[in-house]
């Protein structure tokens, strides 16, 4: 006698990790559009939306680094010619939050005069911006940090915001190389800056690698995760032009 044969149980694929950390967090970050330029402290956003810088020396990815974060492929500009941006570009999310490209330094050679302008704005902004929450700062996976990328952790760690560091550029290093600097760059932190709220990761705009968890803390400091730091007020003199004596320098 025929008999039907039993159903297949069908158990429904579960979604990965990275799966679940981009459903999460991700779409936080996306449709994001570009906002305003600013040149100058008066044209800096106003109404105290919540806002994170990326920082990062010219040419270590920093533009594919946000379009990938927002899924957008020409949200930030990648420019032919590295360190020629001279303003701070803002991107608003569909939340209200900022992202905030901050100039590219190490690259172009400008007048002193600009040069001295771009210093004592961006000391001032990373110093006394109320509503930064957060610095994602990028390098690239395949050199050691270079003294600019330092002097950035060591000036802006002190005002008690968290960094997250993207080893950028990961999928030129096979996976052994890329775990091994990831490691060796963690190491550093825990031993220049052991008691700073810094974490780091390897990342790639071209495989997306690492972009899920890139979102999920960035998203973290948007939404104001309990445990989180408030911000503690920076080093520089409340209505000055200048920033701290050992602020950073960008070389435009």
């Amino acid at each position: 006698m025929w008999r039907q044969p039993d159903k297949q149980h069908i158990v429904p694929k579960q979604p990965s990790e990275t799966e679940r950390l981009s459903l999460a967090s991700g779409s936080l970050l996306h449709h994001a559009e570009f906002l305003t330029t600013a040149a100058e402290w008066r044209q800096l956003p106003s109404g105290g939306a919540p806002e994170v810088a990326f920082a990062g020396r010219s040419n270590a990815g920093k533009s594919s680094a946000i379009n990938a974060l927002t899924q957008r492929t020409q949200l930030a500009f990648a420019s032919k010619t590295p360190g020629r941006t001279r303003h701070i570009n803002f991107f608003r999310l569909r939340s209200g939050a900022l992202l905030a490209d901050l100039p590219g330094y190490g690259y172009a050679q400008v007048p002193a005069g600009v040069r001295r302008h771009w210093q004592q704005f961006l000391a001032r902004y990373l110093a006394e911006r109320t509503p930064l929450v957060g610095l994602v700062l990028i390098v690239d996976a395949r050199h050691p940090l270079t003294p600019l990328d330092r002097q950035t952790l060591d000036w802006f760690l002190p005002a008690g915001l968290p960094v997250h560091v993207l080893l950028a550029k990961s999928d030129k290093l096979s996976r052994s190389v890329g775990k091994r600097a990831l490691e060796e760059f963690r190491r550093m932190l825990d031993k220049d800056h052991p008691r700073a709220r810094v974490s780091a990761q390897l990342f790639s705009a071209t495989n997306r690698n690492g972009v899920a968890e890139a979102q999920a803390v960035i998203s973290s400091w948007l939404e104001g995760k309990p445990g989180e730091p408030h911000k503690k007020k920076g080093p520089g003199v409340k209505g000055s032009d200048r920033g701290p004596k050992n602020a950073l320098r960008p070389v435009l």
